[in-house]
C-alpha cells in the first residue's frame, strides 16, 4: 500500500503540538543555562560524582530542548520534501522522505514519553535489587537473568552501572543482586519494572527435563541526593562487617571489607561488599539505606494520600510480568498487554517497549486515580 503521507505528516503534527503544550520549553532553557554554568565551574571535578551527575543532566536537557526547538522545522522540510517528490514523480525521494517520517516517529514517542516523566525523583539515578523468590535454583538464576538484563539494557544506552552488591546461591544464580544505574530519568524510566516476575520454562536443573515456574522481585528506588533529607538515629543502625566472598564460596579479599547495615525500626538490610575498602563499602550501603527509606516514607504518605482519597483501582498486582520460553515463546507484561515473542531478545535487553507500555499504563492510571479523587 502506498503511504499517505498527508495523514502521516498530520500524526507527526499533531503529537508534536501535544508534547509542546505540555513542555515548559522556558523553563527547560533555563535549565539548560543554570546546568551550562554549572558545568563551566572551575572546581566541578573536584566531586567527580556530582561532576558526572551535571554533565549528563545537562547533556539530556540540552538534547530535549534542541528537539523541541528543530522539530517544527524538520515536520515542514519533510512535507515539502514529499511535495516536490509528488510534483516530479520521484520514487526514490519519496522513499527517502517515508524514512525520514518514521525516523521523526520514532523520535516524537521517545520525547512523548519523557514528558510523562514528571515524579518528584523521576529525573535520579536509578538503584535495582532483584531478589529470587519461589523456585529453587531456577528462581536464583532468574534472578541473575534479570539483573544482566537491566545492566544490558543499560550498557546499550551507553549509561554508567555499578554493581553495588551480589549475593550468590549456593547453586546457581544469585540470592539477590543490587545495581545502581547512573543516567538521566533512569528511576522515571524504570520504576515501572517494580513488582513479581514470572518465568515458565523446562528446567535446566531438572534431570526429568519438566517444567518449571519460577519468580523474582524487582526493587527499584531513586538514588539519594546530597540535597534529600533522611533522618536516621545512629543508634537505630546495626551495622556487622564480614569477608567478601563470591560464586562457590569463594574469597574475593582477605579482610573483612564487606558491610552489612540494618536499620532496626523498619527491618531495612543493605548489604555492600563490591568496593575495595570497608569505608567505601560503609558509605554505598548508607547511600542505598537512605534511598530505601525516602522511598518507605513516600509509599506510606501515598497510603495516606490513599485513604482520604478512596480505593484507587489502578494497582500494580503480584505478577507483572511473565517471561516464558516453554511450550511457546512470549514474554508479556500483565499490567499493559505489551508483549513480544522473542525471550532472548528481552533478556538481552530489549526492554524499551515495555517500558514506554509501562510508562504510559502509569501515566493513565494516575489520571484515573485523581479524576477518582476529584469527584468520589
Amino acid at each position: 500500500m502506498a503511504t499517505d503521507f498527508p495523514s502521516e505528516i498530520a500524526a507527526l503534527q499533531q503529537t508534536f503540538a501535544s508534547i509542546r503544550e505540555v513542555s515548559d520549553v522556558d523553563q527547560l532553557r533555563s535549565e539548560v543555562n543554570e546546568l551550562t554554568e554549572a558545568a563551566a565551574a572551575p572546581d566541578l571535578w573536584d566531586d567527580p560524582e556530582a561532576a558526572q551527575q551535571v554533565t549528563s543532566k545537562l547533556s539530556h536537557k540540552q538534547s530535549t530542548l534542541e528537539k523541541l526547538e528543530k522539530f517544527d522545522s524538520r515536520i515542514e522540510d519533510v512535507e515539502l520534501l514529499v511535495s516536490m517528490a509528488e510534483d516530479e514523480d520521484d520514487a526514490e525521494t519519496l522513499a527517502e522522505a517515508e524514512a525520514e517520517i518514521g525516523k521523526l516517529r520514532r523520535e516524537l514517542d521517545a520525547l512523548e514519553i519523557s514528558t510523562l516523566l514528571s515524579g518528584e525523583y523521576d529525573e535520579r539515578a536509578a538503584v535495582i535489587t532483584v531478589r529470587s523468590g519461589a523456585g529453587g535454583d531456577d528462581a536464583t538464576d532468574f534472578a541473575q537473568t534479570l539483573a544482566r538484563m537491566y545492566v544490558r539494557w543499560a550498557e546499550a544506552k551507553d549509561y554508567g552501572v555499578q554493581e553495588l552488591d551480589t549475593s550468590y546461591a549456593e547453586g546457581a544464580g544469585v540470592k539477590s543482586a543490587t545495581i545502581q544505574i547512573n543516567a538521566p530519568y533512569a528511576y522515571g524510566t524504570l520504576s515501572v519494572e517494580a513488582g513479581t516476575h514470572r518465568l515458565v520454562r523446562i528446567s535446566p536443573f531438572d534431570n526429568q527435563g519438566r517444567r518449571q515456574t519460577s519468580f523474582a522481585a524487582v526493587e527499584v528506588v531513586p538514588l539519594i541526593e546530597s540535597s534529600d533529607h533522611v533522618d536516621i538515629d545512629e543508634n537505630d543502625l546495626r551495622i556487622d562487617v564480614y569477608r567478601s566472598s563470591g560464586p562457590g564460596g569463594q574469597s574475593v579479599n582477605t579482610t573483612d571489607s564487606a558491610v552489612r547495615i540494618t536499620h532496626v525500626p523498619t527491618g531495612t538490610v543493605v548489604s555492600m561488599q563490591n568496593e575495595k575498602s570497608q569505608i567505601q563499602n560503609k558509605a554505598a550501603a548508607m547511600r542505598v539505606l537512605q534511598s530505601r527509606l525516602l522511598q518507605l516514607k513516600k509509599q506510606e504518605e501515598a497510603a495516606e494520600r490513599k485513604d482520604l482519597a478512596g480505593d484507587i483501582k489502578a494497582s500494580w498486582g503480584d505478577q507483572m510480568r511473565s517471561y516464558v520460553t516453554h511450550p511457546y515463546q512470549m514474554v508479556k507484561d500483565l499490567r499493559t498487554g505489551h508483549e513480544v515473542n522473542n525471550p532472548q531478545a528481552v533478556f538481552d535487553g530489549d526492554l524499551d517497549g515495555f517500558l514506554e507500555a509501562g510508562i504510559r499504563w502509569r501515566k493513565e492510571g494516575q489520571k484515573a486515580a485523581e479524576a477518582e479523587a476529584a469527584n468520589p
